[in-house]
């Protein structure tokens, strides 16, 4: 699958091999950008799927890069790509909305692999994140949901039984793939299920989906 791609890195030879990387792997980098408000511009008229986005940037931070292009692109994907792994910075990301977070350590096909299931909406961390992410949503959770996830007469959205079994496993953190396998079910279908879910929920990625099944306790 060939992706829509801008990168966003203060450094010019790494701004450079990351496009080359991409490129060489079949995807189109549509832009490159070394600023934080040039980016979110540059964005809003080229349209990428993803954003590779470095969390430090000279003029504004990585964080305020994701509100606007969120702003401008609420369907955009925001994969960071930071010397950082601190747990904060990571939080803030995600909180910002970032779909993933890779340290720049990541190998190659590692981060190629990120970009691809960006893309197709799935969450995305270094190894060791992941669970600092989803501990985080576990604690926001005990302090009860803070989103609008009811329909509007006041009751809740109503699941298949299918949806609510994918949707807890959304919750453990498995990937599409990992999913489909356990279900015994296609790539795709596992997909749509999720996509279902997402609209019956009124809710935008799987970060957030992922946030609301522990509010619900599906990930027990």
């Amino acid at each position: 699958m060939s992706v829509r791609v801008m990168v966003v890195d203060d450094h010019p030879m790494w701004r450079e091999g990351v496009a080359r990387d991409l490129t060489e792997a079949g995807h189109l980098v549509v832009a490159t950008s070394g600023e934080g408000r040039q980016a979110v511009r540059v964005a809003a008229a080229v349209r990428p799927d993803v954003v590779v986005l470095d969390l430090q940037l000279p003029d504004i931070s990585g964080v305020e890069v994701i509100h606007g292009l969120r702003a401008a692109l609420p369907d955009v994907r925001v994969l960071m790509l930071s010397a950082s792994g601190e747990q904060q910075s990571v939080l803030d990301a995600v909180k910002a909305g970032a779909t993933g977070y890779l340290v720049k350590s990541a190998a190659p096909a590692e981060f190629l692999d990120a970009v691809r299931r960006a893309a197709a909406g799935e969450p995305v961390f270094t190894p060791g994140l992941a669970g600092l992410v989803l501990g985080e949503y576990r604690r926001l959770a005990a302090g009860g949901p803070d989103g609008d996830t009811a329909d509007h007469d006041g009751t809740a959205p109503r699941l298949t039984d299918r949806e609510t079994e994918v949707l807890r496993l959304v919750a453990k953190g498995m990937s599409y793939k990992q999913i489909a396998q356990r279900l015994g079910l296609s790539h795709r279908t596992v997909q749509n299920h999720v996509q279902n879910t997402l609209g019956k929920l009124h809710l935008h990625n799987r970060v957030e989906l992922t946030r609301y099944a522990i509010e619900q306790g599906l990930d027990e």
